[in-house]
């Protein structure tokens, strides 16, 4: 497998040095508690988890977590927190369910946060999501309402945020029920502010029970 940059792994180090990343972690967990049945049982997976702050502020809440990541750099600094107990016993994949086999494993929720717009085709990625989860189990989305492709630099191979009928259309097609949609927090660049929506989604029951 050929090596490819990264940006994201030369972000990686000071990424948790930015307060308002920290911030948006908080209130999406908060958002989260609010919107889903956490307990100490639940399985949880974060894709696309980056250094890890969404789990980290959801710890207390749930029980085994998962943390995936292409970026070699995020899940170095993921395991520094396995290792400090910041993050503990949580394991860390490295996993694009663009192009990688599902792996056979179930959750009870899986949460993704400001990755989609990011992922060139959703289609696959949103049948892995459903793939994954327990039947009964929820998907967690928060990322960009659609927006006029300032949020990046110009050039950018990503989605211009989502139009959330559009989004909800998706989630019903990859097999997912009772989408909903809440306005869940904002990002603030370059003067013009970005709103974020938290989309939950359910995973219905496998036909046979199996």
């Amino acid at each position: 497998m050929t090596e490819s940059h990264d940006p994201f792994d030369e972000k990686a180090a000071t990424w948790d040095d930015d307060p308002a990343k920290v911030e948006r972690a908080r209130v999406v967990a908060d958002a989260l508690r609010d919107a889903v049945p956490l307990g100490p049982t639940t399985r949880l997976l974060e894709y696309g988890a980056g250094t890890g702050l969404v789990t980290q502020a959801l710890r207390d809440a749930v029980g085994p977590v998962t943390l995936a990541d292409t970026s070699a750099g995020m899940r170095a600094v993921m395991q520094r927190k396995v290792e400090t107990g910041a993050l503990a016993g949580a394991r860390i994949w490295d996993l694009d369910l663009g192009t990688d086999p599902v792996p056979d494993e179930r959750f009870d929720l899986v949460v993704t946060v400001m990755v989609l717009h990011h992922v060139p085709r959703l289609e696959p990625v949103l049948a892995a999501f459903a793939e994954l989860l327990d039947d009964g189990g929820h998907l967690c989305v928060v990322d960009l309402d659609a927006e006029d492709g300032t949020f990046h630099d110009e050039g950018m191979d990503v989605h211009h945020g989502f139009d959330r009928d559009e989004l909800a259309g998706q989630l019903a097609d990859a097999g997912f029920v009772d989408v909903t949609f809440r306005d869940c927090h904002e990002v603030e660049r370059d003067g013009v502010t970005y709103p974020l929506f938290l989309a939950v989604a359910v995973r219905p029951p496998r036909s046979g029970g199996g």
